[in-house]
Protein backbone atom coordinates (compact mmCIF):
# COMPACT_ATOMS: atom_id res chain seq x y z
CA UNK A 1 0.00 0.00 0.00
CA UNK A 2 1.55 3.15 -0.84
CA UNK A 3 1.31 6.51 1.12
CA UNK A 4 -0.18 9.63 -0.38
CA UNK A 5 2.37 12.44 0.20
CA UNK A 6 0.74 15.84 0.08
CA UNK A 7 2.64 18.72 -1.36
CA UNK A 8 4.07 21.57 1.28
CA UNK A 9 2.00 24.91 1.47
CA UNK A 10 2.79 28.15 2.02
CA UNK A 11 4.10 28.02 5.72
CA UNK A 12 6.09 25.56 4.46
CA UNK A 13 7.74 28.27 2.20
CA UNK A 14 7.49 30.95 4.59
CA UNK A 15 9.37 28.32 6.83
CA UNK A 16 12.09 27.77 4.21
CA UNK A 17 12.59 30.91 3.89
CA UNK A 18 12.56 32.31 7.34
CA UNK A 19 15.30 29.12 7.85
CA UNK A 20 17.32 30.33 5.02
CA UNK A 21 17.60 34.04 6.25
CA UNK A 22 18.62 32.90 10.12
CA UNK A 23 20.91 30.26 8.81
CA UNK A 24 22.48 32.63 6.75
CA UNK A 25 22.36 35.38 9.73
CA UNK A 26 23.93 32.69 11.97
CA UNK A 27 26.63 31.39 9.83
CA UNK A 28 27.57 34.84 8.92
CA UNK A 29 27.83 35.83 13.04
CA UNK A 30 30.36 32.96 13.36
CA UNK A 31 32.37 33.76 10.81
CA UNK A 32 32.04 37.55 12.28
CA UNK A 33 33.09 36.17 15.63
CA UNK A 34 35.68 33.90 14.56
CA UNK A 35 37.51 36.83 12.35
CA UNK A 36 36.95 38.90 15.82
CA UNK A 37 38.73 37.02 18.46
CA UNK A 38 41.44 36.17 15.92
CA UNK A 39 40.80 32.66 14.81
CA UNK A 40 40.74 33.89 10.87
CA UNK A 41 42.79 36.18 9.53
CA UNK A 42 41.74 38.31 6.31
CA UNK A 43 43.01 35.59 3.63
CA UNK A 44 41.26 33.06 5.59
CA UNK A 45 38.09 35.06 5.97
CA UNK A 46 37.80 35.43 2.09
CA UNK A 47 38.25 31.93 1.52
CA UNK A 48 35.61 31.56 4.38
CA UNK A 49 33.26 33.60 2.93
CA UNK A 50 33.94 32.90 -1.13
CA UNK A 51 34.32 29.43 -0.95
CA UNK A 52 32.77 27.72 2.74
CA UNK A 53 29.69 30.06 3.48
CA UNK A 54 27.84 28.53 0.00
CA UNK A 55 28.64 25.23 0.90
CA UNK A 56 27.34 25.64 3.95
CA UNK A 57 23.96 27.63 3.14
CA UNK A 58 23.74 24.54 0.53
CA UNK A 59 23.82 22.03 3.54
CA UNK A 60 21.09 24.36 5.16
CA UNK A 61 18.67 24.21 2.16
CA UNK A 62 18.66 20.43 2.09
CA UNK A 63 18.44 20.18 5.85
CA UNK A 64 15.11 22.45 5.52
CA UNK A 65 13.93 21.03 2.60
CA UNK A 66 14.21 17.36 4.08
CA UNK A 67 12.30 18.68 7.30
CA UNK A 68 10.01 20.69 5.38
CA UNK A 69 9.13 17.70 3.58
CA UNK A 70 10.29 19.29 0.12
CA UNK A 71 12.04 16.05 -0.79
CA UNK A 72 10.35 13.91 -3.14
CA UNK A 73 11.22 10.09 -3.92
CA UNK A 74 11.01 8.59 -6.94
CA UNK A 75 7.35 6.87 -6.25
CA UNK A 76 5.76 10.06 -6.28
CA UNK A 77 7.02 10.97 -9.80
CA UNK A 78 4.07 10.77 -12.21
CA UNK A 79 4.49 10.11 -16.36
CA UNK A 80 3.96 13.20 -17.95
CA UNK A 81 2.17 12.62 -21.53
CA UNK A 82 0.77 14.95 -24.24
CA UNK A 83 -2.88 14.75 -24.85
CA UNK A 84 -3.43 14.01 -28.43
CA UNK A 85 -6.69 15.87 -28.67
CA UNK A 86 -5.59 19.66 -27.42
CA UNK A 87 -3.27 19.71 -30.20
Amino acid sequence: MTTVRVSPGPSAAHAFRLGMIVGGLLGLTVIGVLYWIGVLQVLSLGYTLVLLFPIYLVIVACLLSVWLGYDKGPASLRRVTRNKKLE
